[in-house]
């Protein structure tokens, strides 16, 4: 009879040995302190969270993290977005996912395949309010992950949940420089634009009102409103990418394929005594005429991001000299 009492203690305690896997009923990533990662911040295409012995991976095409504020919604097809859940034996690290020859160990004990439903994204811009002159930056994006209706293909059997919080993944942005020591300069084509630009970006004022370049001493300043879709007064900031942007860039009749544009910024359109203001101060020294052009209270948008100009931002002195 012991040896029998012997033998059932030994198989409960053998049965009770925690040999490293790790049982799961449920996914919980909801701890603030698990941040989403990405193994490419050029291209997000693989998001992921982690645990101890877990992880919770979110793999998408490359640059559908898209930084401007709307809601993105993705099909579940297991292929081109796929949503994976694993469980291990041994500690989890980033090594284990991005690695390009991951560790052999620990080894995946679990796994759960996303198979139907929605990946949900919604964006939100991250404001630098700070500055005193009036303008805002902005420093980043916040995107809120959750996967609706999601089917999870696990060993026991599928398990349909209707709203799983994958949670906030954020992505850094650097504000185009505005920043400009050059002299305001005009085009002598029939464009008229008026610009100034350093190394990366550039302002622009397309087919300027003549009656606001005039060569004549002012006693209050000439003002416009800026006019995002018409053909006078429209002011464009563009940043550019994969060159150095020079004075010979501008007032071609083609435009040149280097360096290229990378993003393209327009001005609301003005309200007259408020906002999207051009205003152009005339000096002259003999036959020297110098417009000083400010444009006030312009905010800048790109589909549904936004940033502001300081209040009263100085564009530069455009210089004419008269025969």
């Amino acid at each position: 009879m012991k040896k029998y009492a012997s033998l059932l203690l030994f198989a409960l305690l053998l049965n009770g040995c925690d040999d490293g896997d790790l049982t799961v009923d449920t996914i919980d990533f909801s701890n603030e302190s698990i941040k989403a990662q990405t193994c490419d911040p050029l291209t997000n295409n693989l998001i992921y969270k982690l645990k101890t012995q877990e992880s919770l991976l979110l793999q998408l095409p490359d640059n559908k993290i898209i930084n401007d504020p709307s809601v993105y919604s993705y099909d579940i097809d297991n292929s081109l977005y796929r949503v994976v859940y694993r469980a291990y034996d041994g500690t989890v690290a980033t090594a284990n996912i991005c690695g390009t020859i991951p560790p052999k160990t620990p080894n995946i004990t679990e796994e759960w395949l996303g198979t139907a439903g929605k990946i949900e994204i919604t964006t939100t811009q991250n404001t630098d309010l700070t500055a005193t002159d009036g303008s805002t930056k902005i420093i980043g994006y916040n995107h809120t992950i959750v996967f609706r209706n999601i089917t999870f293909a696990k060993p026991a059997g599928d398990q349909v949940e209707a709203e799983y919080v994958f949670g906030n993944f954020a992505t850094s942005y650097t504000s185009p420089n505005t920043t400009f020591t050059n002299p305001v300069q005009q085009c002598t084509n029939s464009s008229k634009q008026v610009y100034n630009f350093n190394a990366s970006s550039a302002l622009t004022i397309d087919n300027i009102d003549p009656a606001l370049i005039v060569n004549e001493k002012t006693t209050t300043p000439r003002t416009g409103l800026i006019n995002a879709n018409g053909t006078t007064n429209k002011v464009l900031l563009r940043t550019y990418i994969n060159g150095t942007l020079t004075q010979g860039y501008f007032c071609n009749t083609t435009i040149p394929s280097s360096p290229s544009v990378s993003e393209t910024w327009i001005a609301q359109d003005g309200l007259a005594g408020e906002s999207g203001i051009i205003e152009v101060t005339t000096t002259n020294v003999n036959k020297v005429f110098t417009h000083t052009i400010v444009l006030k209270s312009v905010i800048l948008q790109k589909d549904h991001s936004t940033f502001k100009l300081p209040t009263n931002y100085t564009l530069g002195n455009l210089e004419v000299v008269v025969p």
